[in-house]
């Protein structure tokens, strides 16, 4: 965590971590298969606060060559598949491309990891400017597979003309087998004649700059039923700035009316949206759409602590592992009979019922949650010694690097069990995956993740803490 605060000595507790963690405190080291998770299901490949965007690569690549690649791939799999993220199961599946031979799985997953057109010009690329050629067998036998899959609308939209690496020179490597559904789309994609004027990124393109030629293309888009969700909210604060009154009116409307939780849109994704527009019916819309996404979050039995990190290394802003701790600590806290903590140097409840309602939108409680400030250091010890009562789980929403107070948060939490009699399961969201762990326990489980998928998990971690690792070996292949 960020050192501002560097006017006190910190109390030390006895050395029992076997690590450091990236601020120079204690840690413990998390097993690998736990580690290549949270980077998968955290990382989208940029600099952080303590590792560069090289450095996480770095880290990754050391942690496939120590975990069972049949296990890596699953988990780029399950990262792709169930948290929509991309870049990171790219590098992944390059890597293996690389490093794995002549496994019968291996067809399998290039295909699986494939889920838009575009995943391959992606992975290529990754992995001739890492490896250069020739490229493997089982990659080009995945790729020809997955072309099975798009028709003439998926293979025009992600042609990828001007890139360094375009679906041409994909469908070039691989030569699939054309099928009925994409023969004539893949021989005019290698003509250069394959052309699909009818996605909403064609049309918008006709329009100019024309700002009623544009409300006009949305609006035709949203009536006809092929104006994307994602795209919808991606482009939120474009169709405010065209004051088309109707326009936006619809535009609401189906944020609402259609199912979110169906589309696999991010949870963050939506807060980034929020911070976009001023409209109060699309602010409206957009904070009712995230309750709708998130409304299958777990309703689990007895009482519920939150503590959520607003040290300086959590950053602050859209993306930021802050901004995403916030908005899942009010997810959390909407969903459970919970309190909530906010800590740093120290700590604090956050107004617990008499300040926090869980009638109020997500939205309005992220926004609560995030305007308290209780320093720039992170000491776990005040998390326990702040918890007031009894609880029977713990969430703590953080980057895990711990360097004042208590170095790592096994000792503290011993003492607030024996307090309060308490025995809780401790649930760890590591928001970055800086790769090590603040506790030590057999009663605390280790998540990483952004999508409310998490959850789900939370279900059987109670009588399996391995449940992360388990439900990546039950990906298919």
């Amino acid at each position: 965590m960020s050192k501002f605060n560097t006017a006190t000595t910190p109390t030390r507790a006895r050395r029992s971590g076997d690590t450091t963690n990236l601020a120079g405190g204690e840690a413990f080291t998390q097993e690998p298969r736990v580690e290549l998770a949270s980077i998968l299901l955290t990382s989208f490949v940029k600099d952080q606060y303590y590792r560069s965007a090289d450095d996480t690569l770095g880290r990754l690549k050391q942690l496939l060559g120590q975990v069972d690649p049949l296990f890596a791939a699953k988990a780029a799999v399950y990262a792709r598949d169930e948290f929509g993220m991309r870049s990171i199961s790219h590098v992944v599946a390059g890597e293996l491309a690389h490093s794995v031979k002549g496994e019968a799985w291996t067809k399998d997953f290039f295909d699986r990891i494939v889920v838009r057109p575009d995943d391959m010009t992606e992975i290529l690329a990754y992995y001739l400017s890492a490896y250069g050629k020739p490229v493997p067998n089982s990659l080009k036998k995945g790729f020809a597979r997955a072309f099975r899959r798009f028709d003439s609308y998926k293979l025009a939209k992600y042609r990828g003309e001007g890139k360094a690496v375009s679906l041409v020179d994909v469908v070039n490597l691989v030569r699939p087998v054309p099928t009925p559904r994409n023969a004539e789309a893949l021989k005019a994609l290698v003509e250069g004649t394959l052309r699909n004027t009818d996605t909403w990124e064609a049309r918008m393109s006709s329009a100019g700059s024309d700002t009623e030629a544009k409300a006009d293309v949305w609006a035709g888009l949203m009536n006809e039923g092929r104006m994307p969700y994602f795209a919808l909210l991606r482009n939120l604060r474009n169709i405010e700035q065209t004051g088309n009154d109707e326009l936006i009116k619809r535009a609401a409307t189906q944020l609402v009316e259609d199912d979110p939780g169906s589309h696999r849109v991010l949870p963050f994704r939506f807060l980034t949206a929020y911070g976009e527009v001023t409209d109060r019916r699309l602010v409206k819309a957009v904070s009712e759409a995230l309750d709708r996404a998130t409304v299958n979050c777990p309703d689990l039995p007895g009482k519920t602590l939150i503590a959520i990190d607003h040290s300086g290394s959590m950053g602050s802003g859209v993306g930021s592992p802050k901004f995403i701790g916030d908005t899942f600590a009010a997810i959390t806290f909407k969903a459970m009979d919970a309190d909530v903590i906010a800590f740093g140097t120290d700590a604090g409840y956050v107004g617990s019922r008499g300040g926090l309602n869980p009638a109020d939108s997500t939205l309005t409680l992220a926004d609560k949650i995030a305007a308290v400030n209780h320093g720039y250091g992170t000491n776990f010890h005040e998390i326990f010694a702040t918890a007031n009562k009894k609880y029977d789980r713990i969430f703590i929403f953080s980057d895990m690097q711990a360097w004042i107070g208590y170095y790592n948060a096994t000792g503290p939490l011993a003492e607030y069990e024996r307090r309060h009699k308490a025995r809780p399961f401790v649930y760890a969201f590591d928001l970055t995956g800086y790769g090590s762990a603040q506790f030590h326990s057999e009663r605390i489980v280790q998540l990483a993740g952004f999508s409310e998928k998490v959850f789900d998990l939370i279900k059987v971690t109670e009588q399996d803490r391995g449940a992360l690792v388990k439900t990546i070996e039950a990906v298919t292949l």
